[in-house]
């Protein structure tokens, strides 16, 4: 893919309807979110979040999603090591897990993409603040998007945020545009050099999502083709948001 050139500028009309199918996306992740404790299946957590997808009518972006073979899940249920694409499957959540949830929602063709890491009962103290460095490097990123601003800038707030709380980013896995498709440009790494990179502009709407690890910031990908773990086996973290470019604030997308 030729990522600058399949930038699409959004109307005032079109970021109304990604609004619309980010909401949709947070009550499914809102229904996840209420189920996770130890014993339940991350099979369960996928029917759950399908179930209120499809209620508002719309449809899971992620299923039959192309790839080594077609997605077969709604959700991307990651524990531990796992960073992220998860197979949803009859594996028990265990006290002491972390569990990254991503989900993407088609409504009215436009897409809305986030997800959040939580702990399964009580989790380490590495854990913890694994999550939170994780999450605040998000927002971190997204007070850079901002017209004018370049993608560099958003990706070196990440980069150094993360790094300077002793974690590393993912290197070969990134933010994107998101509209009517679910990757669009402009591409957003977690890492880059400030005022580098791709200008920022009104009407641009990206998924941004730091990818975070306790060690190497190498990665494999297991034999389903589809779970990427660390490469040495240490925890994860994933968060992402929906946003979009204005004339000020960046605009969250995917807020409840």
């Amino acid at each position: 893919m030729s990522w600058e050139r399949n930038i699409v500028i959004k109307s005032s009309q079109e970021i109304a309807a990604l609004r619309e199918s980010g909401r949709i996306n947070a009550r499914a992740l809102e229904a996840v979110r209420q189920l996770i404790r130890p014993g339940v299946t991350t099979a369960e957590l996928d029917a759950a979040a399908e179930e209120v997808i499809r209620k508002h009518g719309a449809s899971p972006t992620f299923k039959g999603y192309p790839g080594p073979s077609p997605y077969p899940g709604s959700i991307c249920v990651s524990i531990n090591e796992q960073l992220v694409h998860g197979i949803p499957s009859n594996r028990k959540l265990q006290a002491g897990d972390i569990i990254s949830v991503d989900c993407g929602s088609t409504f009215d063709g436009f897409v809305g993409d986030s997800a959040f890491t939580v702990g399964v009962g009580e989790i380490s103290s590495l854990a913890q603040r694994l999550i939170e460095v994780t999450e605040q490097a998000l927002y971190k990123g997204i007070s850079m998007m901002r017209d004018g601003n370049r993608v560099g800038d958003v990706s070196a707030a990440i980069q150094v945020f993360v790094e300077t709380a002793g974690f590393n980013v993912t290197r070969e896995y990134t933010g994107h545009g998101v509209g009517r498709q679910m990757h669009e440009g402009p591409q957003v790494p977690n890492y880059g050099i400030a005022g580098r990179g791709q200008v920022l502009r009104k009407g641009m709407t990206i998924a941004l999502e730091p990818m975070v690890l306790v060690g190497t910031s190498q990665t494999r990908v297991l034999p389903d083709k589809w779970t990427v773990v660390s490469a040495d086996g240490s925890l994860t973290a994933h968060w992402e948001h929906s946003v979009a470019i204005t004339n000020g604030e960046p605009f969250i997308l995917t807020l409840p």
